[in-house]
């Protein structure tokens, strides 16, 4: 069996959002079409508190995108986003949802950061995603959503290490840094991941 998983297609990763991926909004009239092709349809939801360390914010004399030590993993600073309740971390209105059987929250440590929707980034938490795919016989799933460098290709890679044949949907994703995409696909493909 197959299941799609729709990472973060939340308001503050689309245009206008705190942390915006270009033309993102362009993928989800895709999602919305390619979600009868699935017998089972997921969505992750980044889901933080407004003290995250993750935050830029958090961090006097530090910027956005800089790079820091967070208890021993390196980490990216981000613009805030995705604040538990409000209204950038809710799924986009034009997201269709009905069809989304189960909502796995994720980067809700405040220590800790989340991008794949399987573990927290020191793979410390499991969020459950594995277990619940296993228990419904889902042997295969495609990933799609935002962003396609971050987010979709850490639960992509984490999808093959637990076992499930992989696919990214390549036209159903956006990312940040186009060029870091690249180089990360081709790291997917090489552990046995697919585009489609």
């Amino acid at each position: 069996m197959k299941a799609l998983i729709i990472v973060d297609v939340q308001n503050d990763f689309l245009p206008g959002g705190s942390l915006e991926v270009s033309r993102g909004d362009e993928i989800i009239p895709i999602i919305n079409h390619i979600q009868k092709d699935y017998n089972l349809v997921v969505a992750t939801q980044d889901w933080h508190p407004e003290n995250h360390k993750s935050f830029a914010s958090q961090h006097p004399e530090k910027l956005p995108f800089e790079q820091i030590d967070l208890d021993g993993l390196e980490q990216i600073l981000w613009p805030d986003h995705c604040i538990q309740g409000s209204y950038g971390a809710e799924f986009a209105d034009e997201l269709n949802t009905d069809r989304i059987e189960a909502i796995f929250r994720k980067g809700m440590e405040e220590r800790i950061d989340s991008y794949s929707g399987f573990f927290d980034n020191g793979k410390r938490k499991d969020t459950g995603l594995s277990g619940y795919l296993k228990a419904r016989g889902v042997t295969e799933v495609h990933v799609c959503g935002l962003a396609a460098d971050f987010c979709v290709y850490f639960t992509a890679l984490d999808a093959l290490t637990e076992g499930f044949k992989t696919s990214i949907i390549s036209k159903a994703t956006k990312a940040i840094d186009k060029g870091a995409f690249i180089e990360k696909k081709n790291n997917f493909i090489q552990n046995g991941g697919l585009l489609t």
